[in-house]
């Protein structure tokens, strides 16, 4: 027993994630439910500040997916299981379905092929529309479309609710979390790893790297080499205001090419239409700048795939990185000689397979760690809801009255998400926990009332007159 004490002195975490985007998130959710004591590091002030804040919010099927690819089934267990602890977490869904839209010959005669490798993939439930029942599921389609290919599975899903439950459900159930926590060196101890981060010294046994546009600059650091380089891909998007919501049912999907998934047209669980993303590749992999020729590019390819948007106001713009590398598979790195994983390469389907993510993860790591017992009744905190269609805040009684108007965003919900095991620790924070600011105004009418109710909690202060977005 004494030796016992003396290693979990030696070693206080068996896991150290290092990354607090969604995949590390949900990693940290997993190792925890399992027994594992877990702390996250994280070098920005908060969660969700890298690859993982721009995202196209989708759930996907994988019917699209490398056959046979650790990516697929990754996807396709991430999935079930965001769909068995939804409603436990209070995660919202909005049931769209999608249609690949073929707009020339070509395109069209490609669909078949689609649909076998969807059917490979273990949807089954895919078929062709021909042009009349296209017309007639979405009718303010260009007359320019030729017919498309049903995927009912595709659905749309909240980007930020989701992994902030993930990481405030290891929180609640025991991991630790410490931003501004950068990586700057480490070194094997013993059976583990002993790091150096601005944050603090932290001893762990074993290494799970997340970090998502730093994943391969973790590796050089800590291993001395890296397996792969990330090359970053900025994705932007244009939101046009939610009126333009009523234009659309189903995700309007691309015939996907070899480089990239193409760009989609889709409802937002927030009640807006959003259309994006594009694919440049950039060198740089802290900033995502957008630009004008991009964003007018894809206005006009929008209202090309549906006239009707012509004139429609656009609520916002925003720019994504996806950690793309020189190869298009996961990279994943797992040495247990040397106590470490890498979760690297993770593109556009890391919301989705994320929880699928985590449970290869731990199922890759369990031998290389000690004997440890599952948490037998969890805690299962439950998210704000901020989707348009279920019930939200500022219509029940007691909530302090509407702050943000554009997105109906009550004092309650501001003064919540200020508070509680995972505060809001920037503005951009506060923004994804509860939407205030991200309207049609973008925050020009309430940031004044937003930024007396956050005070001095957020760094830096929001304050009266700052750039807008």
């Amino acid at each position: 027993m004494a030796d016992a004490n003396q290693d979990r002195e030696r070693m206080p975490f068996d896991i150290a994630v290092i990354g607090a985007g969604v995949v590390g998130c949900a990693v940290a959710r997993r190792f925890t439910l399992e027994g594992a004591r877990v702390i996250v590091l994280e070098r920005a002030a908060d969660l969700l500040a890298g690859a993982s804040k721009g995202n196209s919010a989708l759930l996907h099927t994988g019917f699209d997916a490398p056959p046979d690819s650790l990516e697929l089934a990754c996807m396709r267990a991430g999935r079930t299981e965001y769909l068995a602890i939804r409603d436990a977490l209070n995660l919202p869904l909005l049931k769209t379905g999608a249609v690949v839209v073929a707009w020339s010959e070509a395109e069209l005669a490609a669909l078949d092929a689609i649909a076998v490798q969807a059917r490979a993939n273990g949807v089954d439930d895919v078929r062709r529309l021909d042009l009349a029942e296209l017309r007639q599921r979405e009718p303010f389609l260009a007359p320019t479309a030729r017919g498309g290919l049903l995927v009912p599975g595709e659905h749309v899903i909240d980007p930020w609710s989701a992994p902030l439950a993930y990481l405030r459900q290891a929180v609640e159930n025991g991991a630790e979390v410490r931003f501004d926590a950068e990586l700057l060196g480490g070194t094997r101890e013993g059976a583990g790893w002993r790091l150096a981060t601005a944050a603090g010294p932290v001893a762990a046994r074993l290494i799970v790297n997340c970090a998502g546009l730093y994943g391969d600059v973790v590796e050089q650091r800590l291993l001395g080499d890296a397996s792969f380089t990330i090359r970053p891909r900025k994705g932007q998007f244009v939101v046009f205001d939610k009126a333009a919501a009523a234009l659309l049912r189903a995700i309007v999907l691309p015939v996907p090419t070899e480089r990239t998934k193409g760009v989609v047209l889709t409802r937002t669980i927030f009640g807006n239409l959003m259309v994006g993303p594009t694919a440049d590749e950039q060198e740089q992999r802290d900033r995502a700048a957008v630009d004008r020729d991009s964003l007018e590019s894809l206005i006009r390819r929008a209202e090309a795939m549906l006239p009707a948007l012509a004139g429609v106001p656009v609520t916002a713009t925003y720019a994504g990185l996806r950690p793309a590398t020189e190869r298009k598979e996961y990279r994943i790195r797992f040495l247990p000689d040397r106590q470490w994983l890498t979760l690297g390469g993770i593109r556009s389907t890391g919301l989705t397979a994320a929880l699928g993510l985590a449970q290869h993860a731990f199922a890759l790591c369990r031998e290389t760690l000690p004997a440890m017992t599952p948490r037998a009744a969890p805690v299962w905190p439950r998210l704000p809801n901020l989707a348009e269609h279920r019930p939200r805040d500022w219509a029940r009684s007691g909530n302090g009255g509407i702050v943000c108007h554009c997105e109906l965003v009550t004092r309650r919900e501001i003064e919540a998400a200020l508070a509680g095991p995972l505060p809001a620790r920037d503005p951009g924070g506060l923004k994804r926990r509860t939407r205030a600011g991200m309207g049609r105004c973008q925050g020009f009418y309430c940031q004044a009332r937003v930024a007396a109710l956050s005070g001095d909690r957020l760094s830096p202060p929001l304050s009266v007159g700052a750039s807008r977005g």
